[in-house]
């Protein structure tokens, strides 16, 4: 007979909230954060990840997204333009058969990745790193004197918790630390859509290369009306022998209210539904006997962003513009998604190369925020350009050693050939 464990009875008396200080924290561990929190612990500061959801890794992980997009330059032999922690993961992917480079589309190199190797690198580099980390910690408040944000105020399931800091990364992608600082934001005032992505098995994958993708699109746009199908193009691939097709044919509206997000999470899963369905019956050789393997988390594009030191702007970005403070670089087309049916693209040539400043990564209204990723201030052509993971990368990087550089005194002031000496590899 198995013996009953001792128990025993208590009540909470002491309702306040743990503190927690850290020189750098970082809100937000997708790519752009792990970034930053990586290099600052490398730097040797403290550092305190916090991530709202229960994993790592963000929407590089938990959205599905399958892909970097824009670490490459273009051109017919592109050349890698992004590194810093870019070079370890692709190391460690290639060298375990989780990563596959497609070129040929969008001009450049795209490298596609098996998701549970990338959440295994990112967990482990994290841990070895020596950070404190907190995970589904959600901020609720943000104590800001005068120009600078001194403490958060994060909810978990095990209690309240008091971050104290010296300085603070925006790694949110909803650009929550200028928002819940009582910092001045921007709204796009038209709806860009995310994407579920998802993953099929079942697809005879010979029959899927062999698939002509404007074919694809115009059948699909056929039978939207029919069929209950939102997006009228996207793209299916398969990763070679694993035996499973990456899926992103879905638009849904990313709304910021609680309610309104939550909803979106079923509709994007049963959006997923209707188009498995008609592909089943539209393209019987290729999913005829395709089923889900897994649905990912909704995947957000643009929300919300700061009021910057400088806004990025569509033709920054169209003239190729090289910023004297610029932090990151890239050449991934404009490819905005503000229409249910489908996204817009405009693709630069073999020599364009545009760069992020930064300016447009630090909130004008305070000293020691660094913001990073999908809501840096840019207007949301320009965003829909750099707000992928090779430049994320790079800005995760530039916030760490910003902040490193400036101290206790302000990221608006540092000596910004001392930056880019430390950025030399990104630039």
């Amino acid at each position: 007979m198995i013996p009953t464990p001792p128990t025993r009875t208590l009540r909470r008396t002491d309702t306040a909230p743990r503190r927690l200080w850290a020189d750098l924290c970082v809100v937000g561990a997708g790519i752009a954060g792990v970034s930053a929190a990586l290099e600052a612990a490398r730097l040797g500061r403290r550092v305190l990840l916090v991530e709202a959801g229960p994993t790592l890794g963000g929407q590089s992980v938990g959205s599905m997204i399958g892909t970097f997009c824009g670490l490459y330059a273009n051109g017919p032999d592109p050349t890698q333009v992004t590194h810093g922690i870019a070079d370890q993961i692709l190391a460690h992917l290639r060298a375990n058969g989780a990563a596959h480079e497609i070129r040929g589309r969008r001009n450049t190199v795209i490298v596609s990745y098996r998701i549970a190797a990338l959440a295994r690198w990112i967990e482990e580099a994290v841990r070895v790193s020596g950070m404190d980390v907190l995970l589904s910690a959600v901020v609720h408040g943000v104590e800001r004197t005068d120009r600078r944000i001194t403490a958060l105020d994060l909810a978990t399931r095990y209690g309240d918790l008091r971050v104290e800091a010296t300085g603070f990364v925006d790694a949110s992608g909803d650009a929550v630390l200028s928002w819940m600082g009582g910092l001045a934001v921007h709204e796009s005032e038209t709806a860009v859509y995310g994407t579920l992505m998802f993953f099929l098995e079942g697809v005879e994958e010979a029959m899927l290369a062999r698939l002509d993708r404007d074919e694809l699109k115009r059948r699909i746009a056929d039978g939207a009306a029919a069929h209950g199908l939102v997006r009228h193009e996207g793209f299916a691939f398969a990763f070679p022998g694993a035996g499973e097709v990456l899926v992103n044919m879905t638009h849904i509206e990313t709304p910021l209210d609680p309610i309104g997000a939550s909803r979106m999470v079923l509709e994007g899963s049963a959006q997923v539904d209707r188009l498995v369905s008609f592909l089943r019956s539209a393209f019987p050789e290729v999913f005829g006997a395709a089923s889900v393997r897994a649905y990912g988390l909704p995947g957000v594009r643009q929300t919300r962003s700061i009021e910057g030191a400088y806004r990025l702007t569509a033709e920054d970005v169209r003239a190729s513009r090289r910023f004297p403070d610029a932090i990151a670089r890239c050449s991934w087309p404009i490819e905005f998604h503000d229409r249910p049916e489908g996204a817009q693209w405009e693709v630069f040539g073999d020599d364009h190369m545009h760069t992020v400043p930064r300016r447009s990564l630090v909130p004008r209204e305070v000293d020691n925020v660094v913001t990073i990723g999908r809501c840096i201030d840019a207007d949301p052509i320009a965003l829909s350009s750099v707000r992928v993971m090779g430049p994320c990368i790079a800005m995760g990087a530039a916030a760490a050693h910003a902040l490193d550089l400036a101290g206790a005194g302000s990221v608006h002031q540092i000596d910004v050939a001392r930056l880019q000496e430390r950025l030399r590899a990104n630039l």
